[in-house]
């Protein structure tokens, strides 16, 4: 499975769990990854350190959403699947190191199948702004 689909399941995977709001996260993850008769290594790795990453890193995570998106906006007015798609954006760029420019082409392409007319470029412009705060200043 190569990266672009594993960063899709795991995608549809936090997807479930934001809605479900269940806590245990190794059931979860077991669940998602039996169901959907995910058994390579590689794409079992990272889903789960994806997952286990942004659920342990959320209220840092948040926190960055909110303060890169307007100041008359709110977390929860933003639509679950780009709230989705953000955290695992940001999660990514900030905690893995993997290179921003692959990561919002590909969170954005996402964002094009999954989201609404608006999601790809809102998501473009608080994940490019992320970038400007955290990665290129340093």
């Amino acid at each position: 499975m190569n990266r672009s689909k594993t960063r899709e399941e795991s995608f549809k995977l936090l997807y479930s769990m934001q809605i479900s709001k269940n806590a245990d996260v190794d059931e979860q993850i077991k669940i998602f990854l039996d169901e959907e008769e995910i058994t390579d290594k590689d794409a079992t790795s990272y889903i789960e350190d994806t997952i286990k990453g942004i659920m342990e890193n959320n209220e840092d995570i948040e926190e960055k959403i909110k303060q890169n998106i307007k100041d008359d906006w709110t977390i929860s007015r933003i639509s679950k699947i780009d709230l989705t798609l953000l955290k695992l954006g940001i999660y990514e760029i900030i905690y893995t190191k993997l290179p921003y420019k692959v990561v919002i082409n590909e969170v954005v392409e996402l964002a094009k199948m999954y989201g609404d007319d608006s999601s790809k470029s809102f998501i473009n412009g608080v994940l490019a702004s992320i970038v400007k705060k955290y990665i290129e200043n340093n």
